[in-house]
């Protein structure tokens, strides 16, 4: 596990605010994440540090699906 890494997901799911503060709060709480911004127009999410896996299945979770 490399908790330093920055990890860019897309998520298409991404809509509006609502689901932009629903990722950003939920991964935000993740261990070892620093930094996560979402960025709606591109249906991006950024992740500074954590677990790729943790990450990944806290955005399933809620309810988004990631493009791979």
């Amino acid at each position: 596990m490399d908790s330093t890494a920055t990890r860019l997901y897309e998520v298409p799911g991404i809509t509006c605010e609502h689901c932009k503060s629903a990722i950003e709060g939920d991964v935000g709480e993740l261990d070892g994440v620093t930094r996560v911004e979402v960025d709606v127009a591109a249906k991006t999410v950024r992740v500074e540090g954590g677990s790729d896996e943790a990450i990944r299945a806290t955005i399933t979770d809620i309810g988004y699906e990631i493009q791979d």
